[in-house]
């Protein structure tokens, strides 16, 4: 392994095991933990942003990934059962995971890539959508897919603001739950 997956690695695992508190971290730390001089985090990185963008990136692939398993869980479900399931563990590892998944969604927006998590989740859900909607063709299901993905980021973002115009608290598991299913049958017009 090169010094620079060494350091990413160590900035994973310091990531773990702060939580949510990533502001804590310091390249002092990246570097002891990765065994490497100081200079040489910011020589491959720039500066700890970049080094903590990249690393969220890393950890929301992973459970982008893990999006794929979903599958198998859920054989017997119908579409729209599916659609609801994925939304709700997307959500909920968004607000589980807040700094983490803030950082990645912001990234995204600011720097958009062809393969960002925004992307993948984009990717992940619209076979998703195509087939509680089959009536609808290939334009229709890629715009309210994206209608989908670009509601739940904003969601996610301005969880206070929808608490204060529309007096439900997304932070409480139940009140998202109920929220997603709503929009669901909003977008998909079922």
């Amino acid at each position: 392994m090169d010094n620079k997956e060494i350091i990413i690695q160590a900035a994973i695992a310091l990531i773990e095991e702060k939580g949510e508190d990533l502001d804590t971290v310091t390249v002092r730390e990246i570097s002891k933990k990765a065994g490497v001089g100081l200079g040489l985090v910011n020589y491959h990185f720039g500066n700890k942003d970049k080094l903590m963008e990249l690393c969220v990136e890393r950890i929301i692939n992973g459970i982008v990934e893990q999006f794929k398993s979903i599958r198998e869980k859920t054989e017997v479900f119908t579409p729209f059962e599916k659609l609801e399931y994925l939304g709700n563990m997307t959500l909920d590892f968004l607000f589980e995971h807040y700094a983490v998944s803030r950082i990645s969604a912001l990234t995204d927006m600011k720097n958009p890539k062809p393969d960002d998590n925004t992307h993948r989740t984009y990717a992940a859900y619209l076979p998703l959508v195509a087939a509680c909607r089959p009536d609808w063709d290939e334009l229709t299901v890629k715009r309210k897919t994206f209608c989908l993905i670009s509601v739940m980021q904003q969601t996610f973002l301005r969880y206070e603001m929808t608490q204060e115009i529309l007096a439900i608290d997304l932070s409480q598991k139940e009140n998202r739950r109920a929220w997603h299913t709503q929009i669901l049958h909003d977008i998909l017009e079922v």
